[in-house]
């Protein structure tokens, strides 16, 4: 069994990010880029997969600029078996992606189709269930479980009410939630074997996709700083402050 794994190039999480000057967007200059968190976490679930000896390859995907290269080659050291970084260094959508997406998996035929639930860049959460709807395949999303048996997987979602398990034919688009698995840190032997693993580079226009996005930012600009906080001595010293300067009540 093939799977295929879309990871998506990203600010790490551990950075504070910075606006740009102008508010056009955020400062990207000298900053750590990581793994979307999620789409580690579908990483680990395809290796884990394979350690298990249900799935047999893992191909990771991602699209962007020739720098997600990095991406690729840490999802290797992880386990991944080869890579294909799909080019551009322009804007593209949601849908765009999905519909790259969709062509690599047509000339590839994975049997299972792994990604994030969403990226924390954008948190568009919507590249899963386009792929779902452009393939007429079965998508089970928010996974906190997967179990694959024979030609069919169970996701345990987690919604609303509490927790869902829905059973999918294969193929199957997967995407990820926090509590599905934790990622394990690579080794140094498997980042340097990660070097020699094949890497195919790509381009929009290989797979008949247009760059390009229907989204337009229009500014963005950091959150309000929050006031300090004040003890107060009594109960009736609190409910003056809710009332005369919080308002609140």
């Amino acid at each position: 069994m093939k799977a295929l794994v879309a990871v998506k190039r990203v600010v790490d999480a551990n950075v504070k990010v910075r606006v740009k000057a102008d508010n056009s967007g955020v400062d990207l200059t000298n900053v750590k880029m990581s793994i979307n968190p999620f789409c580690e976490i579908a990483v680990e679930e395809a290796v884990r997969l394979k350690e298990k000896g249900t799935v047999s390859e893992i191909v990771v995907v991602s699209i962007g600029p020739k720098e997600a290269q990095e991406q690729i080659r840490s999802a290797m050291a992880l386990g991944a078996d080869r890579g294909i970084l799909v080019e551009t260094a322009d804007d593209i959508g949601a849908l765009e992606v999905a519909k790259t997406l969709k062509a690599i998996v047509e000339a590839e035929k994975p049997e299972l189709i792994l990604l994030g639930k969403q990226a924390i860049d954008d948190d568009s959460n919507q590249v899963g269930q386009m792929l779902g709807a452009l393939l007429g395949a079965g998508q089970g999303t928010f996974a906190s479980e997967v179990k694959v048996d024979g030609g069919k997987v169970q996701v345990t979602r987690e919604i609303d009410g509490g927790l869902q398990t829905v059973e999918l034919q294969l193929p199957a688009i997967i995407t990820t939630d926090l509590r599905l698995n934790e990622p394990r840190y690579a080794a140094l032997p498997n980042i340097m074997k990660a070097r020699k693993k094949p890497l195919e580079t790509k381009s929009l226009a290989d797979y008949g996709v247009t760059a390009g996005t229907n989204l337009k930012t229009v500014k963005v600009e950091p959150p309000a700083e929050r006031k300090a906080g004040v003890q107060v001595k009594s109960v009736d010293e609190l409910v003056e402050k809710l009332k005369n300067e919080a308002k609140v009540i």
